[in-house]
């Protein structure tokens, strides 16, 4: 169950996509259509039929009105119409989790939507096919697709994209289990919709659920009960179905940690009950799971696992990979409760494999732990220890002290911005009162009181995020310095061996071309030496051990068998640069970066189950 709150956002990729309508709007767009000859406006007509369409129990004539649409535009070279079919055919497989449909369609639409300069569908296509690879955890190319949209919304100049562009992108780093970032990305979301002059109430709500949610994930629980009760009433006054059974599943989830379970279990059902309404199995799945949490804290094993087992068949039918692990982890902790443990470790190592090849790690950490717990039951203490440690260290990267303190930095510091922007309107207003002869002196008086007033508030901000800043900023300034240096004199060495590299083909290329081959021998010679020279690299070793002290005793204490040019690719591992860089770096191609890798592990004597990269973090 600790896990099993994420789900709130996991599933909404295509919940902005439901355009569900009444009978006799639908019944009049038909009417339309059959009267209409093969034209523009008949393109048009199919667009609206399959948005009518789209999210009803009818997905294949949903999908037979996009074909319709795209062979009709086609026909008459209807160019923004032929895009428009591509981008419902897209929301369609989306929609019913075909990925290779949707990526395949999403590129067809953003190519016409580029060539017409349409940015306003080319942002559409990009927030949706981000949201799918969100479900799909996988969370780098969502984020970089977000990137995108983020973009796009800023060239638009519109507040509401741009807030909702934030808005995805803290969801995935939600999902990715970096806080930090979600609060960060959260904050600009807020920001955006400040702009608007009138802010649409499911904004509003939706914001106010994130919040909530990011709270209740911080453990922040006595933060959480506000903000989602506020939501919860927004939604059911615009009636959208899907928030409110998500406001609820994450109320369950904070009545399960404040262990009033009677509300918790009353929270559950009625998401429950909206999800089956709606035909949600992805949603159905996850309260199932959620309510068989709820009797695996009173005890009740099998009753839980029946639970489990439900969500995990029902997930099967619409589900994620973010589902799968949370259904693997409560399976591993109900028979664990049951003293079965060999079952426990059957599934356990499911969720563990699942999570770590998508980067989940909020799971990993949690399966980790359950790992721990099970083999310290089984009495392989050695074995219980080597896993606590694994999730320790994956526990602190996420809930450590330093992000909180910068979590809390942004709070103030958008509150300081609100308030600059404040100032700066009634500086403004100050400016054409002043103009007015109308204006009497008392009037002025007040405004300029007000600024004042604004002004002291501002500044006392402000001094007080320069002090918070203040002591972190001296400790950490000389480490950022030696972190750039060695930053820096690895991407030259990077580029160096590069260009070489690049000068070293051409010669030759020259030398094959030349009756004359003396000059170009010796520039291959001299280019062989400059590759092979180990002067740079000794500076780039002492910048690495002012940075990361101990790391070469260290490895060579606990691995004394590792060689020189092992020590170099571990080196290189620790700075977490990419395989090209260290490519470059060692004057080797990437081929044989994978097999130095993969004769490391062997030497390092590294299950399959085990990260070479979290080996080397940890040195």
């Amino acid at each position: 169950m600790k896990t099993s709150i994420s789900l709130l956002f996991v599933f909404l990729g295509f919940s902005l996509f439901i355009f569900g309508q009444e009978n006799q709007k639908l019944d009049s767009i038909l009417k339309v259509y059959h009267s209409q000859a093969d034209g523009i406006e008949k393109v048009k007509t199919l667009d609206e039929l399959f948005k009518a369409k789209f999210g009803l129990e009818t997905p294949e004539e949903a999908l037979s009105y996009a074909k319709e649409q795209l062979e009709l535009s086609k026909k008459i070279d209807y160019t923004q119409g032929t895009a428009n079919a591509y981008l419902n055919m897209a929301r369609h497989f989306g929609a019913h989790r075909n990925l290779d449909s949707t990526i395949y369609y999403s590129k067809l639409a953003k190519g016409i939507y580029e060539e017409l300069k349409d940015l306003t569908n080319q942002y559409n296509i990009l927030l949706n096919w981000a949201k799918l690879e969100n479900l799909e955890g996988s969370f780098e190319k969502a984020l970089n697709l977000n990137d995108e949209t983020i973009l796009i919304a800023k060239n638009l100049g519109d507040g509401e994209l741009t807030s909702d562009a934030f808005s995805q992108k803290s969801t995935t780093y939600v999902d990715k289990g970096n806080y930090k970032k979600a609060v960060e990305n959260l904050l600009l979301s807020l920001r955006a919709l400040d702009t608007l002059t009138i802010p649409k109430p499911m904004k509003v709500g939706i914001l106010k659920a994130k919040y909530g949610r990011i709270e209740l994930l911080r453990r922040n629980y006595g933060d959480v009960l506000q903000p989602l009760s506020e939501s919860l009433e927004i939604f059911k006054e615009q009636n959208d179905k899907i928030w409110q059974a998500n406001v609820y599943m994450e109320l369950g989830s904070l009545f399960y940690h404040l262990k009033e379970y009677d509300k918790s279990l009353e929270n559950y059902h009625n998401s429950l009950e909206v999800s089956h309404a709606m035909k949600r199995d992805d949603y159905v799945a996850a309260n199932l799971g959620n309510i068989g949490a709820v009797f695996m804290e009173q005890k009740e094993y099998d009753k839980a696992l029946e639970y489990f087992f439900k969500s995990i068949a029902t997930a099967s039918k619409r589900g994620s990979v973010n589902n799968e692990i949370i259904g693997y982890n409560d399976i591993t902790n109900a028979y664990r409760g049951k003293k079965n443990y060999i079952k426990a470790l059957e599934y356990n190592s499911k969720s563990i494999n699942l999570a770590d090849s998508v980067g989940s790690l909020v799971y990993l950490k949690d399966a980790y732990r359950d790992r721990s717990i099970i083999h310290e039951k089984m009495g392989l203490y050695s074995e219980a220890l080597s896993n606590r440690k694994k999730y320790e260290r994956l526990n602190d990267s996420i809930f450590n002290s330093n992000k909180f303190k910068q979590i809390e930095e942004l709070k103030t510091q958008y509150e300081t911005e609100k308030k600059e922007q404040q100032i700066v309107l009634q500086e403004k207003e100050i400016t054409v009162l002043e103009q007015q002869a109308s204006i009497s002196n008392l009037q002025k008086l007040l405004l300029g009181i007000g600024l004042l007033l604004s002004l002291i508030g501002f500044y006392a901000i402000r001094q007080k995020l320069k002090r918070n800043k203040l002591e972190k900023e001296k400790v950490d300034s000389e480490l950022a310095f030696k972190k750039k240096e060695l930053t820096t004199h690895a991407l030259h060495l990077a580029k160096k061996n590069e260009v070489l590299e690049s000068l070293k083909q051409k010669a030759q290329e020259l030398k094959e071309n030349e009756e004359s081959k003396k000059g170009y021998q010796q520039l291959i010679r001299t280019i062989n030496f400059d590759l092979q020279d180990d002067n740079n690299w000794e500076n780039f070793a002492r910048y690495f051990e002012e940075v990361h002290k101990d790391f070469n005793s260290n490895v060579k204490s606990k691995f004394p068998d590792v060689t020189s040019n092992e020590l170099r690719l571990m080196a290189l591992l620790k700075m977490n640069l990419s395989s090209k860089e260290i490519a470059n770096i060692l004057n080797i191609s990437p081929e044989g970066i994978k097999k130095a890798r993969y004769r490391l592990r062997k030497k390092l004597d590294i299950t399959t189950e085990d990260s070479l990269q979290d080996l080397v973090l940890s040195l």
